[in-house]
């Protein structure tokens, strides 16, 4: 078997994280004809299509495997580099991490900031549904990712931070116009709820274990912001599951009501990385898994 070439898998990073052959050209100092050279190498190295030529610029599925090894190898050496010649390595730690958008607007942020304040990290979240954390981690893109799902895949460990609450939460306007005789059936078909996105199921699911509502066809705004979510509720546009640490306040204030006090939906939350992870990941593990310890419900 002929060993990979990492300067040709290089390229190909390059082309995706910049989605243009030209400006992968620029970052690594070459011609864009070397950029397409380099591809089609890699391509008759491992017998396979690595990039697929769409807008957006996709890896394959042998050219995703053969991204996430290398962006793992990339971290260990640049870990390794920091811990055996200091003077050598960069200034700043560059970390990655995949949250969905109600833990990036209620907790992440207070959870590492004593790590942030500590070390020079550069971070990179990307923010996307709970369905697709994972997927960035097994593509590579991510060194670690926030999940509800406790399964994982080979390679990554998976240790639980612990349970956000969500409070299904309406303004007291919105209350009075759809939900006056409180929750049932018939109402919630036609009050407007809101949702992160379509693949998001967290009200569906919801209201199929409380409710007995099997069919989505009741109005639902998408909106892929955290915030905005609350902005919306409050404005009573809609009604909605909000975390306990976005909606405590509000509630206490009288600005929302909490629709189901019998009924908050508990949602276990789980850390997923690498199994190789070292240094400053080893760290940010640590520190988000003590966080949850210190801060979540661990039923």
């Amino acid at each position: 078997m002929r060993p990979l070439d990492y300067k040709l898998i290089h390229a190909l990073d390059t082309v995706i994280h910049e989605q243009s052959f030209d400006k992968a050209a620029q970052v690594l100092n070459i011609t864009q004809s070397a950029i397409s050279q380099r591809i089609k190498q890699l391509e008759q190295l491992v017998a396979n299509p690595v990039l697929i030529r769409s807008q957006p610029l996709q890896a394959t599925s042998v050219g995703e495997k053969i991204l996430s090894h290398f962006r793992k190898i990339r971290q260990l050496e640049y870990d390794l580099v920091r811990e055996i010649m200091p003077c050598d390595a960069p200034s700043s730690l560059p970390i990655t991490i995949a949250v969905n958008a109600d833990t990036l607007a209620s907790w992440f942020i207070p959870a590492l900031t004593p790590l942030l304040k500590r070390y020079p990290i550069e971070l990179n979240i990307q923010v996307t549904n709970e369905a697709n954390t994972q997927e960035l981690l097994k593509k590579g893109e991510v060194f670690a990712a926030v999940s509800s799902q406790k399964s994982s895949f080979a390679g990554v460990k998976v240790e639980p931070i612990g349970t956000l609450n969500y409070i299904l939460c309406a303004s007291s306007e919105f209350q009075q116009k759809f939900f006056s005789d409180g929750l049932n059936k018939s109402n919630l078909a036609i009050a407007p709820c809101i949702d992160y996105d379509h693949r998001d199921t967290m009200h569906k699911d919801y209201l199929r274990q409380h409710f007995g509502i099997n069919k989505a066809d009741y109005p639902c705004h998408r909106i892929r912001s955290s915030e905005a979510v609350v902005t919306m509720v409050l404005a009573g546009l809609a009604y909605g599951l909000i975390p306990t640490t976005q909606a405590n306040e509000h509630l206490a204030s009288g600005a929302l009501i909490d629709l189901a006090p019998d009924k908050h939906l508990k949602q276990p939350l789980f850390w997923h990385s690498w199994v190789l992870e070292r240094g400053i990941q080893k760290q940010v593990s640590h520190t988000i898994i003590r966080y949850g310890e210190q801060h979540f419900s661990q039923a």
